[in-house]
């Protein structure tokens, strides 16, 4: 019938088989199937299923043979087949009525309120089209190298932190309008709890736009012409939000990558406002992932004014 497509497997048991377990010998058996086919792998899935128990029931047997004969050895070969399959049903018993060994618990924020993938979904589309504008920074100060704006400017006795904080000012505050109108549609429209703890919520985007916006200073210090910082932006944010979990949840790749991440300022963003919108959160928890955006947007800043020249 397999030969001729009629079924889609064949599975050959020696007639054998019981006594050889009894034994404690290796039994082979014969399988054969239709290559390719769905039916041929459920019937195998589940021979092997049956297969395993038939082998676990026979060893606890076996194990029980070995034990009562060595405390008083078997008459003769017949009380000792009785024996076995005496131990055999109990076995097969016990391994039917086991109790189920896993427990499962599902995590939940305060209020048995589940996980929302929209606002972890929201949380990481916010970061990402923040972020890459605020990269863009770095456009601005090549537009205005070219120009030969910045060589009049440092004539001035006002000094390159001077100029870089007036310069990136505005972009600070065009990306919290940005962001605020972004919390605010997900507060009314989409109805997340944006406005659980907004102390804690204006500090993270506070510090996640200073560490954007001194990246872009830094990479400005590096990049010649507009062209180029539109490509590192766009490039740079990308793979930064990507990395960082803003689409992905982290728990999705790998432990190493898992572990590198953290040298960027996307990831310890995602994880402030994770911790905010999604897991219910209050100010003392998101103050690690501050600190670090406040790290990151100093060292970036330093950076960037130690390289900056105006050709």
């Amino acid at each position: 019938m397999v030969s001729g497509e009629e079924a889609p497997a064949l599975l050959v048991i020696p007639a054998d088989f019981n006594d050889r377990l009894a034994r404690g010998e290796e039994v082979s058996l014969t399988w054969r199937a239709l290559p390719d086919n769905t039916a041929a792998l459920a019937a195998e899935q589940t021979a092997r299923a049956a297969l395993d128990e038939i082998a676990r029931a026979s060893m606890v047997a076996q194990a029980a043979v070995a034990a009562a004969e060595a405390i008083r050895p078997f008459p003769g070969e017949a009380e000792r087949q009785a024996y076995y399959e005496q131990s055999l049903e109990q076995a097969t018993a016990l391994i039917d009525d086991a109790p189920s060994r896993l427990e499962v618990r599902k995590a939940l924020p305060e209020g048995d309120e589940a996980f929302s993938p929209a606002a972890y979904a929201t949380a990481g589309q916010l970061i990402t089209w923040v972020f890459i504008p605020l990269l863009g920074t770095s456009g601005l100060f090549a537009y205005e190298r070219r120009q030969g704006t910045l060589r009049r400017l440092l004539t001035t006795p006002a000094t390159k932190a001077t100029f870089l904080l007036g310069t990136i000012s505005a972009q600070m505050v065009a990306a919290l309008v940005q962001m605020l109108l972004l919390v605010a549609f997900g507060i009314f429209v989409l109805n997340l709890n944006w406005d659980r703890a907004p102390g804690a919520l204006l500090l993270v985007l506070v510090a996640f736009g200073l560490a954007s916006v001194a990246l872009g200073t830094m990479l400005g210090a590096f990049i010649k012409n507009e062209g180029q910082a539109t490509g590192a932006s766009v490039l740079l944010g990308m793979v930064m939000a990507l990395l960082g979990g803003c689409w992905y949840p982290l728990e999705l790749f790998p432990a190493q990558i898992q572990t590198a991440v953290h040298v960027l300022p996307t990831t310890w963003a995602m994880r402030g406002l994770v911790d905010l919108v999604v897991r219910g959160g209050d100010m003392a928890e998101i103050l690690p992932e501050t600190g670090m955006l406040m790290a990151f947007a100093l060292v970036f800043f330093a950076v960037g004014v130690y390289r900056f020249s105006y050709e």
